[in-house]
This record gives structure tokens, C-alpha cells and sequence, in this order.
């Protein structure tokens, strides 16, 4: 028979109701998954600085031209390489001064340029004006790179998704395909497109994206691979939901994070194989400005005339830098293992 024992010789604890001890941040309400991701993603001040950063730069080079009514295309040889000038201060590198034959003097007056008249980042070998060129030739940039990762995106997720559902045979056949088009240098690939297609804009944005899906398509195929183990999606599949509603409703949502990470490394592979492109030759076609051409032009009397070719070469730095922090921001704010 089991002894009895009195209450104060129990082990038996009283466990108070009452909450307002709790913390806050334990009884408060819960946060879904974007709205953690939000929150990494704030809290990385590297990221966040080169997100207003490449901002900054995206309004620049856009609105920036309506502003600037100059045309970057305008020839002036009269005024050709011309120094970096700034109104009338006297800022060292931005003061109109130029050093030739070891003296140092007022190129503005030597060229006779009128009074009021300056460049804020000189002139070129015809005299166009190289504010007005970064300016066009960063939008064009951008938008190349924008245009060729969209269709990454059109191409990449699709495929992705296709392969990872597909039967054994056809995935097969699929990777077989990237496998062919991923064996071939890319540069092969583009100046054979380049040579088929007419100099231009949509030659390098197709040449471009030919091959710059291949990434994006082999990791949706991978995801799909651990997504469609999980038990909504095999509950769906016996429901007799078919393929193409399983991959909208349940695949997209959470290939979401890969994509957007894909997608932000991506942008700043495209900008700088268009600027690689152009830089050699068989990009942009004169006079259109980008930072290739303008890294091209600049090369050439980069000895006398340096800030002809380090300017663009600065702005295309800064804009890879940024997207390439920003992707590592964006990809530690969708692993929760980084708090």
C-alpha cells in the first residue's frame, strides 16, 4: 500500500496564469516567413547600403538624361579631351587644368570654350560630351542586363520545373541538352549568334541569354527534386491535381527564395559580359554608348587622358559590387539559419 504524504512534503509546484511576466517578443504575435526574411534582410547593413546604393545609380542613370539635355552623340572636335571641369571652382581634378608638355594649363581657355560651358567628366576624342555618355551607356547597361535576366527567368524557371517533374526519359533529355549548349564556351556561343543576327541591342540580349538561363534551369531542377518528396505535394498528385497546378500553387511559392537570389547574381554576370562584349569589339555599335564601349574608347589614351577610361570603369564596379552584396544579403535574409 502506497504511503500517503501531506501537501508540503509533495514535489508538486504551483504554476501561476498570469502572462504579464512574459516577454514581449514571447507572447507576441507571430511573424510569417517574409516577414522574417524582411527582417534579416534589414538587419544587414552591408546590404542595405548597397541596395539604396544601386538605387541611387538606377535613378541616375534614367532619369538622369532628362536632365542632361545633352545629346551623347554630339561631335565637337574643337573641344576634344577636354579635362573634368566643375563651374567655376577650383576643385583639384575638376578645376578644367591639364598638363601638357609639362605645364599646366587652363584647357577650357586654350580651346576657346565659351564661358559657362563645361564638362563634369570632360570630353572624348571627338569632343562628346562624357557625362552625357555614362549617363546613356549605364542605362543601356542596365537594361540589357535586365531584358537577359527576365529572359533567364522566362526560360530557366520553366525549364527547371519541366525537367524536375518529367518522367526518368525526358529529364534525361533535357539535361542532355544543357549539357550540349553548357559544353561550348559562351563567348563561341555569342559571337556565332553576333555573326547570324545583326549588330545591336537584341543581338546581345539574345546572345546573352542563350546560355544564361542554363544556371537558373539546373537549380529549379534540383529544388523540384526535394520539393515534390514532401507530403503536399504527393498528397496533391493523389488528389489527381495535375502537374501544372502543382508546380503554381505549391512548386513557385517555394522555389521563390531561389529564384530572386538566382536572379540578383545573375544581373551582374549580364552587365559585365555585355561591357566584356563591347570592350572587344563586338558589342554596342557606334556611336551608342555603354560602359564597354566607353571602357574601349577610354583605353586608348589611357596614358594621357586616364579618367577617360577609369570613370566608366568605377561606375561598372560600384554597380557589380552592390547587386553582388545585395545578392548575399538577399540570400542570408532567406536562410534562417543565419540569425
Amino acid at each position: 500500500m502506497s504511503q500517503y504524504l501531506p501537501p508540503e512534503e509533495t514535489e508538486f509546484q504551483y504554476v501561476s496564469n498570469d502572462l504579464s511576466n512574459i516577454p514581449q517578443e514571447v507572447s507576441g504575435a507571430s511573424r510569417t516567413y517574409f516577414q522574417d526574411v524582411k527582417r534579416r534582410f534589414v538587419h544587414n547593413k552591408v546590404a542595405m547600403v548597397s541596395f539604396f546604393l544601386l538605387i541611387l545609380i538606377v535613378l541616375i542613370a534614367f532619369v538622369g538624361p532628362f536632365f542632361v539635355p545633352t545629346d551623347p552623340n554630339t561631335q565637337n572636335v574643337l573641344f576634344a579631351n577636354l579635362p573634368p571641369k566643375l563651374g567655376n571652382l577650383n576643385i583639384p581634378g575638376l578645376n578644367g587644368m591639364q598638363t601638357v608638355g609639362g605645364k599646366t594649363i587652363n584647357a577650357y581657355q586654350a580651346a576657346h570654350v565659351p564661358h559657362g560651358t563645361y564638362y563634369l567628366f570632360g570630353t572624348d576624342y571627338l569632343g562628346r560630351d562624357l557625362f552625357a555618355r555614362i549617363l546613356y551607356g549605364t542605362r543601356l547597361s542596365i537594361i540589357v542586363a535586365i531584358v537577359a535576366t527576365l529572359l533567364d527567368l522566362l526560360i530557366g524557371v520553366p525549364y527547371g520545373i519541366i525537367s524536375g517533374l518529367a518522367s526518368e526519359r525526358v529529364d534525361t533529355f533535357l539535361q542532355r541538352v544543357i549539357e550540349i549548349i553548357s559544353s561550348v564556351p559562351d563567348l563561341i556561343v555569342v559571337i556565332l549568334l553576333l555573326i547570324v543576327l545583326k549588330p545591336g541591342l537584341t543581338s546581345i540580349i539574345i546572345a546573352i541569354a542563350f546560355t544564361g538561363w542554363i544556371t537558373m534551369a539546373r537549380l529549379i531542377r534540383a529544388q523540384v527534386f526535394k520539393l515534390k518528396q514532401n507530403e503536399y505535394v504527393l498528397a496533391s498528385e493523389t488528389l489527381g491535381e495535375s502537374k501544372w497546378k502543382i508546380s503554381i500553387r505549391h512548386l513557385l511559392p517555394n522555389l521563390s527564395s531561389t529564384i530572386i537570389i538566382q536572379t540578383m547574381f545573375s544581373i551582374p554576370t549580364a552587365i559585365f559580359f555585355e561591357a566584356f562584349l563591347s570592350f572587344i569589339g563586338i558589342g554596342i555599335p557606334a556611336p551608342s554608348a555603354s560602359l564597354g564601349t566607353l571602357m574601349n574608347d577610354g583605353q586608348k589614351a589611357f596614358h594621357f587622358l586616364p579618367y577617360q577610361m577609369w570613370i566608366p570603369a568605377i561606375i561598372l564596379s560600384l554597380i557589380m559590387i552592390t547587386t553582388n552584396l545585395l545578392g548575399d544579403g538577399m540570400r542570408d535574409a532567406f536562410n534562417p539559419q543565419s540569425d
